[in-house]
Parts: C-alpha cells; sequence; structure tokens
C-alpha cells in the first residue's frame, strides 16, 4: 500500500498540469502534522511555521482566522482553520476554486476525527499520520471528478504520440 502511495505521488509530481500542488496540515501553533506535496519546491516545515504565525496574529490582533486566501504569481494558497488546526491547500492560480473550501473543511474533519486522541500527546508521532495521505489522494481525485478535472492528453494530432511518449519517460526515470 506504501509502494502504491509513494507510486501515485511520484506520478502527480511530474503532472504540470497538476492543478493541486499540495495540502500541509498544522497545529495552530504552527507545529507541523502531514504534508501531501505534489510540487516539490514548496518546504511544508516552513509553511507550517509561516500559516501559525498568522492564526497567532490574528489571534492577538483580530479575532480567530477561519479562513485566508493567498494569491502569488503562479500558485494560490486556501487556508482553513478549525478544531485548532490549519489545512493548507496549495493550487494553481487558474484553478476552479467553487467547492475547494468545502473540500478543505471536509478534509481538516476527517483528520482531526481520525487522529484527535494523537494530537493532544506531547510530543506527537507525526508517522502514525502518514495513512492520511491515503485518504487525501482519494479525495483529490474524487474532487477532480466531481469538478470535471482531467488530465488525460487532448488530441493533437500528429504530436498527440510524441508527447504521450515524452511523459512516459519521464515517468519511467523514476
Amino acid at each position: 500500500m506504501k509502494a502504491e502511495l509513494i507510486d501515485c505521488n511520484k506520478k502527480m509530481q511530474n503532472n504540470e498540469s497538476q492543478p493541486i500542488k499540495g495540502i500541509v496540515i498544522c497545529k495552530e501553533t504552527g507545529e507541523y502534522l502531514l504534508d501531501l506535496i505534489l510540487d516539490t519546491d514548496i518546504d511544508p516545515v516552513l509553511l507550517s511555521s509561516f500559516v501559525g504565525a498568522l492564526a497567532l496574529f490574528g489571534l492577538d490582533n483580530i479575532g480567530k482566522i477561519e479562513e485566508i486566501n493567498i494569491k502569488g504569481l503562479n500558485i494560490e494558497m486556501l487556508i482553513v482553520s478549525r478544531n485548532n488546526l490549519i489545512l493548507v491547500i496549495i493550487f494553481d492560480k487558474n484553478w476552479e476554486t467553487n467547492i475547494l473550501h468545502e473540500e478543505a473543511e471536509e478534509a481538516l474533519n476527517m483528520f482531526y476525527y481520525t487522529y484527535k486522541h494523537e494530537i493532544k500527546r506531547n510530543p506527537i508521532n507525526i508517522s502514525r499520520f502518514e495513512s492520511f495521505k491515503n485518504l487525501l489522494n482519494i479525495q483529490i481525485k474524487d474532487y477532480f471528478k466531481k469538478v470535471g478535472f482531467s488530465n488525460e492528453i487532448k488530441d493533437f494530432g500528429f504530436f498527440t504520440d510524441a508527447i504521450k511518449k515524452q511523459r512516459n519517460e519521464r515517468l519511467e526515470l523514476l
């Protein structure tokens, strides 16, 4: 099962059109718990600290933050908070986000109710959360089906076979 997860993550990482770049779950304090990074340029521990600092800033200055949207040049982040946890979804800037907030809340609730006793332990053994990546992968696939996303290569005539061959060669290198 773990080999399947690694294989699935590698395939998703090499897909340049992958709209979901990563998911990070941490405590409101910024303590890193779990990530499913599909774009290797993102540091999940640093991101956890950053959103934790935003949450603490909010508590001290404007009240509890329920949602934050961050827009960059190529990516956006949706940050959802509940049950003293934060979930960050990093996604392509051009991606449609109509139900992404609901999906983020659902994932965070699933994580909380699955691991609420482990989260309260001190110190936390974060390796216990690894199996949750399987659920996140399933949820991402289901979300893609809901919104009609397909990463299949469209027919470009003569070039379609060349594009497929190049893509398969990249995947085989892993």
